[in-house]
């Protein structure tokens, strides 16, 4: 089994390994997020989003992203550290850190054949669906009832 350390690669990497598996009949699926605080619904979702394909690809949010979508505070944890927690999940075949705010750019530079997001989605709400959409992809939504949050599980910490 491959390293946790092994599996984060830079997008121009992520791309090679992307093609290369392609070339072997492989099908990839990308999940992306902030997984500020990896917990169980994060698992979930990473193991949700590997059934849809041979290959899963998770596409991290980084630091400044993170501050901008979340808020002040946020990131709990740096992404080289969200970054190995993502990659030493068993589901996960590569990790990739990115610095927009959406994962637009990412779809178009590895065009995965499924885009996964999690359950607070519906195939029509997910943001990205066009994008999708317009090179052949598709977009499946995955993991259990959204019932764990990081804001949720942070408040919880800091209550006790």
């Amino acid at each position: 089994m491959r390293t946790a350390p092994s599996k984060i690669a830079t997008l121009g990497e992520v791309k090679a390994r992307v093609e290369e598996a392609r070339r072997a009949g492989k099908t990839v699926a990308l999940a992306n997020g902030c997984f500020d605080v990896l917990h169980v619904g994060h698992v979930r979702y990473l193991q949700g989003a590997r059934r849809e394909a041979d290959v899963l690809v998770v596409g991290l949010n980084g630091d400044d992203s993170v501050r901008r979508l979340k808020g002040p505070g946020r990131p709990v944890l740096g992404e080289q550290d969200r970054a190995l927690l993502v990659a030493a999940v068993r589901a996960v075949d590569h990790v990739v850190v990115f610095a927009e705010d959406d994962v637009k750019g990412l779809l178009l530079a590895l065009r995965p054949d499924v885009h996964c997001k999690g359950t607070d989605y519906t195939p029509e709400t997910v943001p990205e669906k066009d994008v999708v959409r317009s090179y052949g992809g598709r977009v499946a939504i995955v993991g259990d009832p959204k019932d764990h949050d990081t804001r949720s599980l942070l408040r919880r910490i800091r209550e006790t």
